[in-house]
């Protein structure tokens, strides 16, 4: 699990569907179709049906049922509590489970429980997610990265001037929403993204 982790936010998009296209066109291979306010499981199977079609992997936020029918779960510490860790685990077996982490404490609890990977952050001040915390910054990000063997990605406000500083850190992904989503061309913010993150990492 490497490179630009693209967050396609129901939230964010009046089309999850070209929005996800686009972001494969970029090159991005791994995705999360985040729906606060609810799942749209229909929506989540042609999701699904795209990124086999295109060799990427597609993680659900916070829908246990709905995660089983894609290639794994992504979770925040309220909904990892509410879900009951180990019983996420168990009926993700063979899925991906993804924990999102501030501190280095719960990098290493996440670790334990069994995620394949940790979110850290957030990154920067972001209006993606208004309860998403205080920015911990490259700092926080290395704190989290050096305390786990899981990759771990970066998360919050993230640009695309930022990877250098997020590579720097040790995470190992960056998830992105408004830098993509934002603008007439999502492909091309994308690409940009999937660009620099390979000359970075080259």
């Amino acid at each position: 699990m490497t490179g630009i982790y693209a967050i396609v936010d129901a939230a964010a998009t009046s089309s999850p569907l070209e929005l996800l296209d686009d972001v494969l066109r970029a090159g991005v291979r791994l995705v999360q179709y985040r729906a606060k306010a609810g799942v749209d499981r229909d929506l989540v199977r042609r999701m699904v049906a795209r990124t086999r079609a295109a060799d990427a992997l597609l993680i659900v936020n916070d829908d246990l049922e709905a995660a089983v029918e894609v290639d794994g779960l992504h979770v925040g510490q309220e909904d990892l509590a509410a879900l009951g860790a180990r019983g996420a685990r168990e009926r993700l077996r063979g899925k991906l489970l993804g924990v999102s982490c501030a501190t280095p404490r719960e990098a290493r609890e996440a670790e334990v429980l069994g995620a394949d990977y940790v979110g850290a952050g957030p990154f920067a001040v972001t209006v993606s997610k208004l309860d998403a915390g205080v920015a911990i910054g490259e700092a926080g990000i290395r704190a989290v990265a050096l305390a786990t063997a899981l990759p771990v990605a970066a998360i919050g406000g993230i640009e695309c001037e930022d990877l250098e500083i997020v590579v720097r850190s040790g995470a190992r992904m960056a998830a992105v929403i408004s830098a993509i989503a934002r603008g007439p061309d999502p492909e091309a913010n994308a690409r940009a993204l999937v660009a620099r993150w390979h000359e970075l990492t080259a």
